[in-house]
């Protein structure tokens, strides 16, 4: 206890810092003439209380802050996105620690009192009353018919689609890792925004290919750079999210988004359209995704429902060229058969009677009141010297903070603060040079009466790190 309780204060003192190597069982044994079964009863404890970690083969390390994810369902970590052992405050981890009291900017997805379990528990027996043992058993890889064509009409937007170009997925991110199977070869190359979503870059990453990144701006890419890097590194595919882009809330112009198609045309690539949540639009921007412009048959869209619906169901869908729906349809197979049917089933039944477009207008109002509330309050308490992105819609704020400024110290603050948010570098794709100076607030997991309490605390810290005068007179706002 006595070591335990020695090497515990000296991690909360900051004298021991976040994945400083101890030494070993043996080491401590020697150095302080004891026991090795002292030294390994201490490490058990402190592993226990989340401040240090083992790596196998490399040695016990400091977590700090920050635990291990325990081998149970109900922890009290950040899950929802993905973040690359690559960068160091998440070494060792992978998670942000939430506590019941804890001002979650740092996710993106809602919290489990918003979701319609209710009304989805009424469909689900009425389809086990309905469908009895059927429910259970396998649909064709391109989905439920009926879903199919109740998809079809919720996301029509001005174009009219039918049901067999409606391909059912287990979430976007098996959409993406389908495509990428199926389309991409080792050292292939792939185009991708800069920043952009972590589980694309991961998904890339695993097929060895070869990622060329453009930085995203407001109103998207340099058409010139995008331009210049198609032509140099001959991709494949682009990935893009060009409504309220995940993480910067950035959105293509309309003027871009029919000059990348006509790329996509001219230099012969394939784009994969992540369509996030453009659905989201409070500001009634009115962008049209990339698919319903598509006169050249070079897009494959990809939705979620799991910003909207219930994640854990995953369910999502792909609308795909006619030249590739085999060879993805073959790689949907292979990669689990077809879509939960019990789902599939359910999610129809819940659209047809109506339930989706009451649920959706009721979290549209929710995140709308979110989004208001926290551009408000960041315009109110952001420090001079600082800027946001004002996208209009979707779920995430993109701050720009001065070069230079301390997020990893800032990191670590918030958290003790009781305030999570995701640290900018962790969605960049190289090493763009302001990579280490933003950070990605989100408003899916915080209860409006929250935000601006949680946003005054941030900005405090911000100012008191970067010795920033806190005041909105003079903040950029795009």
């Amino acid at each position: 206890m006595q070591l335990y309780q020695t090497l515990r204060e000296m991690v909360e003192n900051g004298l021991l810092l976040r994945d400083t190597r101890l030494p070993s069982v043996r080491e401590f044994t020697r150095l302080l003439g004891v026991n090795q079964v002292t030294v390994v009863s201490s490490f058990r404890k402190l592993e226990e209380d989340g401040l240090i970690y083992t790596k196998s083969g490399s040695g016990t390390y400091v977590a700090g802050l920050f635990q291990r994810i325990p081998d149970k369902p109900d922890n009290p970590f950040l899950q929802d996105e993905l973040y690359p052992q690559a960068d160091s405050l998440y070494s060792g981890t992978g998670r942000i620690m939430i506590t019941e009291n804890t001002i979650n900017f740092a996710s993106a997805t809602p919290t489990s009192d918003l979701f319609p379990v209710d009304h989805f528990k009424l469909v689900l027996n009425e389809i086990l009353d309905r469908d009895k043992g059927n429910a259970f058993s396998y649909t064709e890889s391109q989905g439920f018919p009926p879903l199919q064509e109740s998809i079809a009409g919720l996301v029509s937007r001005g174009k009219n689609y039918s049901a067999e170009d409606i391909n059912i997925i287990s979430g976007a991110q098996q959409g993406i890792d389908i495509i990428t199977k199926a389309l991409l070869r080792q050292g292939d190359c792939i185009v991708a925004e800069s920043p952009t979503y972590t589980g694309a870059v991961a998904v890339f990453k695993s097929r060895d290919a070869q990622l060329a990144d453009v930085a995203m701006q407001p109103g998207g890419p340099d058409l010139n750079l995008l331009e210049y890097t198609i032509k140099k590194y001959k991709p494949g595919l682009m990935y893009t999210i060009p409504s309220f882009q995940n993480p910067t809330g950035c959105s293509y112009t309309n003027e871009k988004r029919k000059a990348l198609l006509g790329m996509a045309e001219k230099y012969n690539f394939f784009i994969i359209e992540d369509d996030y949540v453009s659905d989201l639009d409070f500001d009634q921007r009115q962008y049209m995704p990339l698919k319903n412009l598509d006169t050249g048959n070079r897009v494959i869209m990809i939705k979620s429902f799991s910003k909207l619906f219930m994640p854990g169901l995953r369910l999502g869908f792909m609308v795909v060229p006619s030249q590739l729906s085999q060879v993805l349809l073959a790689a949907k197979h292979a990669a689990d058969i077809s879509t939960s049917g019990l789902v599939q089933r359910a999610f129809d039944l819940y659209i047809r009677k109506g339930y989706w477009n009451s649920h959706f207008e009721f979290m549209y109002g929710v995140y709308r009141d979110r989004y208001k509330v926290m551009v408000e309050s960041l315009t109110q308490y952001l420090p001079e010297g600082c800027c946001f992105v004002k996208p209009g819609g979707g779920l995430n704020i993109w701050i720009s903070l001065p070069a230079g400024f301390p997020v990893n110290t800032l990191l670590h603050a918030a958290t003790a603060n009781e305030i999570a948010f995701a640290p900018g570098s962790i969605f960049h794709t190289g090493n763009t040079p302001d990579a280490a100076n933003n950070l990605r607030l989100s408003f899916a997991a915080v209860p409006t009466e929250k935000i601006k309490t949680g946003i005054e605390k941030l900005c405090s810290l911000i100012s008191r790190l970067g010795n920033l005068s806190q005041s909105g007179s003079n903040i950029s706002v795009f």
